[in-house]
């Protein structure tokens, strides 16, 4: 099961994210495997990022790689790209594991939209890390209460996993800056006397104005940043500020003109 957080009627963007897929948790075993066949991207990047379970990425430039909880892959699609998610080879061997974490869509600016595909990967140990006022932060991506995380983006972001280990307040004054979301992955946060429970997505009307109260072992993911300038639009697995380049993104896939993945002759057709 998948769960889409964003976009929904009321909004399509947060900062430059544009679309956020809450995957699992979910147990996979033999024949239920994760396998997502060869498929395409422009106009965007995309963030992976685990609880529990591993992703190997493999793409059209050339890339392999195997994601494990903590980890950041960071997938610029730019021009064009196709890639592939599976389970690892290691982890199909009849057992039972578990599935859990996050993938997430940056529209790039109007500018960039054109830019050579490329594939960033920052391990765990790679992040900002640290505790405070009873919590432990991870600065995902971006810039955010005074730090730098090694994936900055194309455009003013942040992307941070806060976990509560006593009942405390988060507040985000002067902590980060622009549009602000809360997914969170488990436990509850309570505002304004409601108290809102995993699986879950607020937006803040005032931005990084603003405080939550966190239950003990409550973990969520804060991310946004400043708007583009220019509103990028959705088609398929396609982003882009232009109508036309979305249309041409779909041609070319039903005509097969996307560069492939090596040695993987899947596809999934433009439903």
């Amino acid at each position: 099961m998948v769960g889409r957080l964003l976009p929904f009627k009321k909004k399509r963007q947060v900062g430059p994210f544009t679309f956020i897929d809450h995957m699992g948790p979910a147990k996979l075993f033999e024949g239920s495997y994760l396998d997502v066949d060869q498929h395409p991207h422009i106009g965007l990047s995309t963030l992976t990022y685990l609880f529990e379970g591993e992703i190997e990425h493999r793409d059209s430039t050339g890339t392999v790689q195997v994601i494990r909880p903590g980890d950041v892959g960071f997938m610029t699609s730019g021009s064009g790209v196709t890639h592939t998610e599976r389970t690892p080879a290691h982890l199909r061997n009849g057992k039972t594991s578990i599935m859990h974490g996050y993938q997430i869509w940056v529209a790039l600016p109007k500018a960039l939209e054109d830019m050579k595909p490329q594939f960033d990967f920052y391990g765990a140990a790679d992040l900002p890390k640290w505790e405070e006022n009873d919590l432990v932060i991870t600065l995902v991506a971006g810039e955010g209460f005074g730090r730098k995380a090694p994936l900055r983006g194309y455009s003013p972001l942040f992307m941070v996993d806060v976990l509560a280990k006593k009942a405390t307040h988060l507040y985000l004054k002067d902590q980060l800056k622009g549009e602000v979301a809360f997914v969170i992955v488990k436990g509850g946060i309570t505002h304004e006397g409601e108290t809102i429970e995993a699986g879950q997505m607020l937006i803040s009307k005032t931005d990084e104005q603003c405080c939550i109260e966190l239950q003990e072992g409550t973990q969520v993911l804060l991310f946004g940043g400043e708007p583009l300038e220019d509103e990028p639009l959705l088609l398929w697995n396609f982003v882009s500020a232009e109508k036309e380049k979305l249309q041409q993104a779909k041609a070319d896939w039903q005509n097969k003109l996307f560069p492939k993945v090596p040695g993987d002759d899947t596809y999934i057709p433009f439903p």
